[in-house]
């Protein structure tokens, strides 16, 4: 009861301060405080005209990366179970709203106790289930009194999340949670530390691996994502989800290639996290800055020749999976950020990949690495090094890529696994 009182009366009113205000300062948190204002009337209209099943399955994703996570278990089960989204971030809506598996997709809204309780009475679910993390405290504890199983998919728990305090909150949570489905024996074991009995807690593997790994695979060879492909003659350098942190590596890098290894220098396709009109500009400025030529992909046409230019900037959304198939090498951003994004990608499409030092949120990358299925590299010297090296050893680079792909492919399985254990709830 404690916990529920300091997390209720102290930390909420803090995050809801802090939350508002930095929309103030950032569209992104901005658009998502504009669309949780009419929350509980979009998910009641909705439901309304939603299928009448007998079952609803619950299931709450933070960001993208969450939804991807979720997205093979949901259309294993949608045939005869109602599937409902919540989700946290707005870079889920668009995805959602064009997803043919889901039958309400709406906004999380702020985790106030009354919240939780008129979300479950609206939504009646058979049980409820959280992807990887953001797992909001009011509404496992509201669900646990409405006696609906809480489960949690390819749930992971970093390793220095060590901190006693935070510790004794989070068992205050994490006891009340059906099962928790860990990526590895090394997360059930940390996750073990935070429940009240050893049943709470399986190894079902990560699902991300199964949707990536059928994404690559629908990738046909020889695809045309865009005008002008067949004129790119030097190899292919693709950088995806970067920020501008990432960016100022990359350009240093391949500046250094060009004034060391000229020869080997590749064209660069750039995919940036958010191609916002600002993010744009940012970009632009730094490629001019060091007289690096390039082109934008929303400006491409039947007749452009891409064989001379030094960045080719996607500046759309969506497509990003597919194009890691043209590369032959990937970095992955967020690494020189905060958070590195999804290695899997690249990885399941057979191309050595190389990300920078903040990979603490990504198991995978580690696998990665052990595997000598990629490359940490902490300066723009490393980086070009590790370019140059790959693209001037066809072998070396095609070992490396398979490596990558193996490591996928051997870690298939975590839908069937996890599958078996929601039956149980279903």
């Amino acid at each position: 009861m404690l916990w529920r009182f300091v997390y209720n009366t102290f930390a909420l009113p803090v995050m809801f301060t802090g939350f508002y205000i930095a929309g103030f300062f950032n569209c992104k948190i901005r658009e998502g405080i504009v669309g949780r204002r009419q929350v509980f009337e979009d998910l009641e209209r909705k439901l309304k005209t939603s299928r009448d099943l007998k079952k609803t399955v619950w299931f709450h994703a933070a960001s993208v990366g969450e939804f991807e996570q979720a997205k093979p278990l949901i259309e294993s089960i949608y045939t005869d179970t109602k599937v409902v989204l919540t989700y946290f971030s707005p870079s889920v809506a668009s995805n959602a709203e064009v997803y043919p598996y889901v039958d309400v997709a709406v906004y999380f809204p702020f985790d106030t106790s009354g919240n939780a309780k008129r979300l479950l009475n609206l939504i009646k679910p058979t049980c409820l289930i959280f992807c990887r993390y953001d797992i909001w405290p009011n509404l496992v504890w509201k669900a646990s009194e409405h006696n609906v199983p809480i489960i949690i998919i390819a749930a992971t728990l970093h390793e220095q999340s060590k901190r006693r305090i935070a510790n004794h909150f989070f068992k205050c949570v994490h006891q009340y949670i059906t099962l928790h489905c860990a990526i590895s024996d090394s997360d059930a074991e940390r996750l073990q530390q935070l429940c009240a009995s050893e049943n709470q807690v399986v190894v079902t593997g990560d699902t991300r691996y199964e949707q990536v790994y059928r994404r690559a695979m629908s990738v046909e060879k020889d695809t045309i994502f865009f005008p002008g492909q067949e004129t790119l003659k030097r190899p292919i350098f693709l950088a995806g989800s970067t920020y501008f942190d990432d960016e100022r590596v990359l350009f240093d890098a391949y500046q250094i290639l060009s004034e060391d290894k000229p020869n080997l220098t590749p064209t660069m396709i750039l995919v940036p996290h958010e191609p916002t009109s600002d993010r744009i500009a940012e970009i632009q400025f730094e490629l001019e800055r060091r007289n690096l030529s390039y082109n934008y992909y929303s400006e491409l046409r039947s007749e452009v020749d891409l064989s001379e230019i030094d960045v080719l900037i996607v500046d759309a959304v969506g497509i990003l999976a597919k194009l890691y198939s043209l590369s032959e090498v990937a970095f992955v951003g967020g690494s020189f950020h905060g958070s590195v994004h999804n290695v899997m990608e690249p990885a399941a499409m057979g191309k050595p990949v190389i990300f920078g030092p903040t990979i603490q949120n990504a198991y995978e990358a580690t696998l990665l690495l052990e595997k000598s299925a990629a490359k940490l590299v902490r300066t723009p010297e490393q980086m070009a090094s590790v370019i140059a090296e790959w693209l001037n050893d066809t072998e070396l680079r095609i070992k490396i890529g398979n490596n990558g792909k193996e490591l996928i492919e051997n870690n298939l399985g975590a839908v069937e696994q996890t599958l078996i254990h929601l039956q149980k709830y279903l």
